[in-house]
């Protein structure tokens, strides 16, 4: 397996709490796996989301774009969606194109699914 191909694992960590796990190159085909795995979330009643991205080094704009849908969708339902272990390019990167501003970034899984495991339940 390269660098490049996308792995993926999904989860329901609590009651609407929901965790996808990639590592990989986030491009277009990377980022719809992505999309694809948060929307059965979504659909499946989780209203927050958390994207660990660790194993993830690289990032390309339509892989940010995706994401951003993602985080649109969850606005738009009054959802929340937060990254973690983001390396520091693509903590850059989510600063330059504005991620940050809706979706809250940890430093690892541990600190993301305690600040966030209590907010899911409301």
């Amino acid at each position: 397996m390269t660098d490049e191909q996308m792995r993926l694992s999904k989860d329901i960590v609590a009651d609407g709490f929901g965790l996808i796990a990639a590592a990989g190159y986030i491009n277009n085909e990377g980022g719809q796996a992505i999309a694809d795995a948060a929307t059965e979330l979504i659909e499946g009643g989780c209203g927050t989301l958390l994207i660990d991205l660790d194993g993830t080094r690289i990032i390309n704009s339509i892989g940010v774009s995706i994401l951003l849908e993602i985080m649109e969708k969850l606005l738009e339902d009054k959802g929340r969606l937060a990254f973690c272990n983001l390396t520091p390019t693509i903590s850059k990167t989510f600063e330059i194109m504005g991620l940050v501003q809706y979706a809250t970034v940890y430093p690892d899984r541990d600190t993301a699914r305690a600040a966030l495991a209590g907010d899911a339940a409301v």
